[in-house]
């Protein structure tokens, strides 16, 4: 049984074929145009030329209307038999909604007073070969709306508002970072050794030269040896990749913004952090207070700042200096939490990392992070790349943002003490052997970029994804990419 679609597309073949007929090039190359916004702000009486996608068709014996559309706006056409003639006139039989029409003519107001073009000519610019979705019914399954972004753009027009308004997020933290005289730079997307996260990459071969690279988890390791290089600042808005699961806070493809300032540390990064959310906040909504699913939001800063073994107290009463080995691992049980190590362990075996248990309760905490708040001084088993504290060896300088239950960043002390790096690349490297698919790699180059000497250095790590989730009021990362990681069909 043939799909009504099917039929529909058949139609327009046969018009297709009809203007090709009588002598109509249906695909042409070039169409010189104004916006039809600038044509909108015209006088009455001007000669215009447009060009745009027709959304509406209406006849009325020899005086026919239709609305066209572009990327800035839309008007109203009307085409009149005694203007075009026969011949022009009938090739209206051949338009369908979809098609695209390039349109000379003259601004004049209806009886109705809607601001309208008298067509003197139109120029067919593309066939549009299968029809829209249905405006009555629009475009709402959200499967097919991200397979098919192209209709959703085109059928629900908050979609195309909410990626302007991620180009202007990513505008303006450009613009508070060179401000700031950060550099923008390029690292490898195809590198031979992944690191500076904890993840599983995605994997590649490279023909030419018979290895296998990997596509890029993180950029931190590359930007830290341009700082090694004699950079003070720099930074970087790119995809990183990471072969993961998927859900409404994570996407295998994402957009990262790191950045790097030598002779700063993680105190620095918190206000740089904080600063730079308020000035995006302002120079795209024009406001640092928001709401987001329903929650109201202040973005300025300064934020509250805790420490994950204080927040762990605040907010679940537990004091986990005070808690054996068994009884974390009771508590992490309890809660329905999966601690990383179990999988090696049988009870409380050796390889046990008690910073690990921490940082695996205080996932309870995230969701009652509403109002941005910089969780700092994290298990020095959560990363290998990060600066111990000099008080507290255990802990390292290290702070999360969360902003409504959800981390938007990452950002240490760096660790520039090229032998403390080794040891803890090696232990990662243990990690991986005892069954840690996501342990970091040792990477004995850059090690030995470290050795040359790297100094103090505060590093930073905004997930852009996330960010504009917050400022376009989006509860799904999928709604703010343009063309997210799917399955396949079939």
């Amino acid at each position: 049984m043939t799909a009504p679609e099917d039929n529909l597309r058949k139609i327009r073949l046969e018009k297709l074929e009809n203007l090709c007929k009588r002598g109509v090039n249906p695909y042409p190359s070039k169409y010189s145009r104004e916006p039809i916004a600038d044509v909108c702000r015209k006088k009455i009486g001007a000669l215009v030329q447009v060009a745009g996608r027709l959304i509406a068709l209406r006849g009325h014996g020899k005086m026919s209307f239709a609305d066209l559309v572009d990327g800035s706006g839309k008007i109203q056409i009307g085409f009149k038999f005694d203007e075009l003639g026969e011949e022009k006139y009938s090739l209206l039989e051949l338009l369908d909604l979809g098609d695209f029409l390039g349109v000379k003519g003259e601004l004049f107001k209806t009886q109705a007073g809607e601001l309208t073009i008298l067509v003197k000519d139109f120029t067919v610019l593309a066939k549009s070969l299968r029809p829209l979705p249905s405006s009555w019914y629009g475009f709402k399954d959200v499967e097919e709306r991200y397979r098919k972004r192209y209709l959703d753009l085109l059928m629900n027009p908050e979609i195309k508002e909410v990626f302007r308004t991620r180009a202007k997020i990513i505008a303006a933290i450009r613009e508070f970072l060179e401000k700031r005289d950060f550099l923008e730079v390029e690292t490898p997307t195809l590198q031979p050794l992944y690191g500076g996260a904890n993840a599983r990459p995605f994997i590649t071969h490279h023909h030419a030269l018979n290895t296998d690279f990997y596509l890029k988890i993180s950029d931190e390791l590359y930007l830290k040896r341009l700082i090694v290089g004699g950079f003070d600042k720099v930074y970087e808005i790119d995809k990183d990749f990471r072969n993961e699961g998927m859900d409404k806070n994570h996407s295998p493809e994402f957009t990262m913004m790191e950045c790097y300032w030598a002779y700063a540390d993680y105190q620095d990064m918190m206000k740089l952090t904080e600063e730079m959310v308020e000035y995006v906040a302002k120079k795209v909504l024009g406001k640092t207070k928001i709401n987001y699913q329903g929650e109201e939001i202040e973005l300025k800063s300064p934020w509250r700042r805790l420490s994950m073994k204080e927040a762990l107290r605040q907010y679940l009463g537990i004091e986990v200096d005070k808690l054996s080995d068994e009884q974390l691992l009771a508590e992490i049980k309890k809660n329905n939490l999966i601690y990383e190590g179990e999988p090696t362990l049988t009870g409380v075996a050796e390889g046990f990392k008690k910073g690990i248990a921490i940082a695996t309760l205080f996932e309870l905490v995230e969701p009652k992070l509403i109002q941005p708040t910089f969780i700092t001084d994290f298990p020095k088993e959560t990363t290998s790349l990060c600066k111990p504290k000099a008080d507290d060896p255990e802990v390292i300088e290290r702070f999360e943002p969360y902003i409504c239950g959800r981390e938007i960043g990452n950002a240490y002390s760096e660790l520039n003490n090229p032998l403390l790096q080794k040891e803890f690349f090696a232990e990662q490297v243990r990690a991986k052997k005892s069954g840690d698919e996501e342990a970091h790699p040792m990477d004995e180059d850059f090690v030995e970029a470290l050795e040359y000497g790297m100094p103090p250095t505060g590093g930073l790590g905004i997930g852009i994804d996330r960010l504009v989730m917050l400022l376009t009021n989006q509860a799904n990362i999928r709604d703010v990419i343009l063309f997210p990681a799917m399955r396949p069909l079939g």
